[in-house]
């Protein structure tokens, strides 16, 4: 644990297991994927104690509270004591999740008679 009480942003969300490397967690904060208090993180910000902080993965957006500090990467029951997720988060997740279950998805591509079938359609449509 941290003496000081404040710990980087991109060594916490490495230590809580979020990312697999600090370089991953710094990109994801360079690129407006990690917000600390509804303000846009930076890599060196210092997080505290009970700070909000909002993280975007692929799909899944988390909103977590900070319950811990930590700049060591440890074990996954120890990471997980780290942070807490908020309730609406949860929700908001799981909702998504369903959404995106019950949308169609198709691996079929289609064959070369399809496509020309696909662009003649197309240009039919361009004319009218």
């Amino acid at each position: 644990m941290v003496a000081d009480n404040q710990v980087r942003l991109d060594k916490w969300l490495w230590a809580a297991r979020f990312f697999k490397t600090r370089a991953l967690a710094k990109a994801a904060i360079e690129g407006g994927k990690v917000h600390c208090d509804g303000v846009r993180g930076k890599p060196s910000r210092q997080i505290q104690l009970g700070m909000s902080i909002k993280i975007r993965q692929g799909f899944a957006e988390k909103t977590v509270i900070v319950e811990g500090l930590s700049e060591q990467r440890g074990p996954a029951k120890v990471a997980e004591t780290l942070y807490r997720e908020t309730e609406e988060s949860i929700q908001k997740r799981e909702q998504l999740m369903v959404q995106r279950q019950s949308m169609p998805y198709s691996e079929h591509k289609p064959d070369k008679k399809q496509r020309r079938q696909i662009h003649r359609f197309l240009r039919q449509q361009e004319k009218d």
